[in-house]
């Protein structure tokens, strides 16, 4: 592997989309930091590239955690020297209950995850990417279709996508001086954990359960590939990947 290829770190890698994501980066020939809570994964993650003669590096960490944020990025250019690329994918949801029955512990849980997480990354991936040589690189947020529609009872969740579309977009104009470019990524309905219950029937807007279509992960990380190839001269501001039968576009 050349010293010059690129670094990029993925946040909630050890398992679904970050995974897939740092695995298709790792096959594309990128260095890749492999972050989440849950260690273990992560370090099977790097004992398989190693196999493959591919370099990456795991880091457990919290994106909740300033202090361990800022190891992660510290962790990141004391290893490689650089990042080139941040996936910004840790993320969670909450329990599907009327907004009156959600405690305000859960509603916080969700905000520090999804939000402040992805501003505590940004602000780290800004502070390296500013001061590197040579300056500058990518920041890709993964929203969701959440950041335009909710679900019946997802307050908490849609609250903190619609705003890291609006974070990603300062940060977009914000990184124009320093060569950063920063685009969100929208998923519908891609297979993992989280969206198996799909397929046995969820509630929709008109309180009936409905069985919904979900993609394969390779499209998710083939998307998120391709916006990670430009250059920064170019960008991707926004890119929606989901099923194309899910009801989003309809009216329901």
């Amino acid at each position: 592997m050349s010293s010059q290829a690129k670094v990029a770190l993925v946040t909630g890698a050890s398992r679904g989309i970050g995974r897939a994501v740092a695995q298709a980066l790792l096959d594309t020939g990128y260095r890749v930091v492999v972050a989440a809570r849950a260690l273990a994964p992560l370090e099977s993650f790097v004992r398989d590239a190693q196999t493959a003669g591919r370099e990456a590096l795991a880091v457990q960490s919290d994106v909740t955690d300033a202090h361990s944020v800022e190891q992660l990025f510290e962790r990141t250019r004391e290893h490689f020297g650089r990042l080139d690329l941040l996936f910004n994918n840790a993320g969670i949801g909450a329990p599907a209950v009327p907004i009156d029955e959600l405690s305000v512990e859960q509603w916080r849980a969700v905000v520090d995850t999804n939000l402040t997480g992805v501003f505590l990354c940004s602000r780290a991936a800004f502070h390296l990417m500013k001061t590197q040589r040579p300056r500058g690189g990518r920041i890709i947020n993964n929203g969701s279709i959440s950041a335009y529609a909710p679900r019946l009872f997802s307050a908490p969740y849609t609250a903190t996508k619609h705003a890291v579309a609006g974070l990603t977009k300062a940060l977009s104009l914000d990184g124009r001086a320093f060569d950063i470019a920063c685009g969100q990524i929208d998923i519908g309905n891609a297979a993992t954990d989280m969206t198996e219950r799909m397929t046995q029937g969820v509630l929709q807007a008109n309180g009936e359960l409905a069985v919904e279509p979900r993609i394969d992960l390779e499209h998710v990380a083939n998307a998120v590939l391709y916006m990670a190839g430009l250059p920064l001269e170019a960008n991707v501001q926004n890119m929606t990947v989901m099923a194309t039968k899910m009801p989003f576009v309809g009216r329901g």
